[in-house]
């Protein structure tokens, strides 16, 4: 192994670009503590600091030493790196007016705007003539580290959980099968003789499918120096993550099977069980691709010319503007919510006892609360039964209500908990439909356009109308799960969210024409005309 020639040293400049990176990277740390606390599938980002650190300290101690010319090329690159960056901090602050800070589009945007800053100060600070930090794969997974311990969007997240849970849920019912135990499954449950047990997504094997491919990732930086074995470590993390869980889900099953109690204490040892299980393996693959005698500085640095090195004027330009950037996003996106009056009687708006209906009140609404971030909540189904029609089902028309004050959400948090969204993962299924046809009307009333969506749950199907209602007005849906939605919806509606919002959805067995003339229906439409409908 060679040692590193003595870097020149550091100038003023020089040292502003390193505070700064180490401001950036805490501020964003500072933002991120919260989620990487209490949210499990991010549990990991409470090493990342650590990690970080290590990896720069190893980079410097281990090598290769590579240094950089300072070409033609590699300025342009540094600079193309500083615009990426301060792109990014734009769209992490315009998704900040759409969703508020702590949504996972501005946690990742802010991720990959620290990693593109960082990278730019590394290509600056690994040039031949300044020599601070090595051009090695373990510089560069320091700086690329921020983004792996960034929660997922939320698109992407609920079509990856949801994928795996059926994937799961179909592979522990054939191992049940192939062990003699009786199972069927609904959606994501899986039905027992005697229980059920329900694939959520905190086991979909999301969790330590992210930690997995981290702990790779850092094996391969600090244990690994031949290419072939970090590019086979890291490709392994993905299947041993999901085949660990696997095992997991299929155990807490037999458990449950059993008439054991998986909750609680058996849910959560399990889990950390299999993140522990898996890390080690990962470490053990890790330390056995590596063989002995391997170099680990195999690249000579070059001799330094003995002349003062650059200062880098780009790199602290691009710095200062992001500065700048965070603060006015910071200051136009955080402000008091508007002052309003008492939110309405959600209850007094439903009818309680309509001639004919048979009432079905839904109490368990509250544990959508945290979710939702509101307590204005309701829903009712209404059963009738048609003696016109022996022996068919009776009409049903379940109404569901939540409403949030001023300010109290922001527009795009309202819009993401939409049917499509949600009811998946319940084990209904999305029918192709038609758009509902203009003008629609009940009781020969124009009505404000619904988004209408069908979906059926063992062949029972289910039509459902909703509208979005934002101070006093039925607002436009978009998709929810689209990043370029919400930067929309932060364009349309401002960066201080100030309306009272409103989410309404009407669901029945039957279509439109049938029941938009009915009573109950006009009755509970005209009820909600002041807000919109």
């Amino acid at each position: 192994m060679t040692a590193p020639s003595r870097s020149p040293a550091l100038m003023v400049s020089g040292w502003i670009v390193v505070v700064s990176g180490a401001l950036f990277t805490a501020t964003l740390c500072f933002q991120m503590w919260p989620e990487w606390l209490h949210n499990p599938d991010l549990s990991h980002g409470l090493f990342a600091p650590v990690l970080f650190l290590l990896l720069l300290h190893e980079s410097r101690r281990r090598g290769p030493w590579r240094w950089l010319p300072d070409t033609l090329c590699l300025r342009v690159l540094r600079a193309v790196v500083l615009v990426a960056g301060l792109g990014l901090v734009c769209i992490a602050g315009l998704y900040a007016a759409a969703v508020e800070w702590t949504h996972p589009l501005v946690s990742l945007s802010l991720s990959l705007a620290l990693s593109a800053l960082l990278l730019a100060a590394l290509l600056w600070l690994s040039t031949s003539r300044v020599r601070v930090l090595p051009f090695n794969w373990t510089s560069l997974v320091a700086v690329g580290l921020w983004p792996l311990c960034a929660p997922i969007p939320p698109g992407t997240y609920s079509r990856i959980t949801l994928q795996l849970q059926f994937w799961v849920t179909d592979i522990v019912l054939n191992a049940l099968h192939l062990l003699g135990v009786a199972a069927s499954t609904s959606g994501n449950i899986i039905l027992l003789a005697h229980t059920s047990v329900g694939v959520e997504e905190a086991c979909s094997g999301v969790r330590s499918l992210l930690s997995c491919i981290v702990a790779a990732v850092f094996f391969s930086a600090t244990l690994v120096s031949r290419p072939w074995a970090r590019v086979l470590l890291i490709a392994l993390a993905p299947p041993l993550a999901f085949g660990m869980n696997i095992f997991r889900s299929l155990g807490l099953t037999l458990l449950a099977n059993a008439g054991v109690d998986i909750g609680g204490t058996w849910h959560d040892l399990t889990g950390f069980a299999v993140l522990g299980v898996t890390a080690a393996i990962l470490g053990g693959l890790a330390l056995w691709l590596e063989t002995p005698d391997a170099d680990t500085a195999t690249v000579i640095p070059d001799t330094p010319d003995l002349v003062a090195p650059p200062r880098p004027w780009g790199v602290l330009s691009a710095y200062a503007l992001v500065t700048v950037l965070v603060g006015f996003f910071v200051f136009n996106t955080h402000g008091p919510s508007r002052e309003s009056g008492a939110p309405p009687d959600l209850q007094a708006m439903l009818p309680i006892s309509p001639a004919g209906w048979d009432l079905v009140r839904t109490d368990d609404l509250y544990q959508f609360s945290s979710v939702l971030e509101t307590e204005h909540l309701i829903q009712r189904t209404y059963l009738r039964r048609r003696d016109t029609i022996p022996g068919s089902e009776p009409l049903q028309i379940t109404v569901y209500m939540a409403y949030w004050s001023p300010g109290q959400v922001p527009v795009s948090l309202v819009a993401a908990h939409t049917p499509e969204a949600c009811w998946p993962g319940g084990g209904w299924t999305t029918q192709p439909v038609a758009p509902v046809e203009t003008p629609f009307s009940a009781d020969g009333q124009t009505l404000p356009p619904p988004e209408y969506r069908a979906f059926t749950n063992a062949e029972y199907l289910q039509h459902v109308w909703y509208w979005h209602l934002y101070d006093g007005r039925s607002i436009a849906q978009n998709d929810p799960r689209s990043a370029l939605m919400l930067l929309k919806l932060a364009w349309n509606y401002g960066f201080r969210t100030a309306g009272e919002q409103m989410f309404v959805r009407i669901s029945s067995n039957r279509p439109w024409e049938e029941i938009h003339d009915d009573p109950l229906i006009t009755d509970i439409l005209k009820r909600l005309a002041p807000f919109g409908l």
